[in-house]
């Protein structure tokens, strides 16, 4: 299984490859926590992984993006190495659109996950 310490090895590679206008006001940067989540929509299936997320704090911790290690491992902890990097890098973007989209006053992707999150409600309520 790949180690806290592998994902974070590669998290830095994808991140080190990403223009550097990215970071613009990022200020807590890219975090990765040992954390699982769970998406509060699967509350009693526990099914729903939460593997990333981007945060938007004013008051608190600014803008930062959190990858959660235990929910990557438990989802991809057994993949080959290169799909394991690639869901990573998915992840990591994904929520890098989060952070752009929000400095510049869109909600495209926002809107996106939500439909997707009211198609997974209705197919599970």
């Amino acid at each position: 299984m790949i180690t806290f310490d592998e994902v974070g090895a590669i998290l830095d590679a994808i991140a080190d490859e990403l223009p550097h206008e990215f970071y613009n006001k990022l200020n807590g940067g890219v975090v990765l926590l040992p954390d699982v989540k769970f998406h509060p929509a699967s509350e009693n299936r526990r099914d729903l992984y939460i593997m990333g997320e981007y945060t938007h704090d004013p008051r608190g911790l600014g803008r930062y993006i959190a990858i959660y290690y235990g929910s990557f491992v438990r989802l991809y902890g057994n993949s080959p190495p290169d799909a394991q990097k690639e869901q990573l890098r998915k992840v990591l973007l994904h929520e890098f659109t989060h952070h752009l989209e929000s400095l510049a006053g869109e909600r495209g992707l926002e809107i996106k996950d939500k439909l997707r999150m009211d198609e997974y409600k209705r197919r599970y309520s």
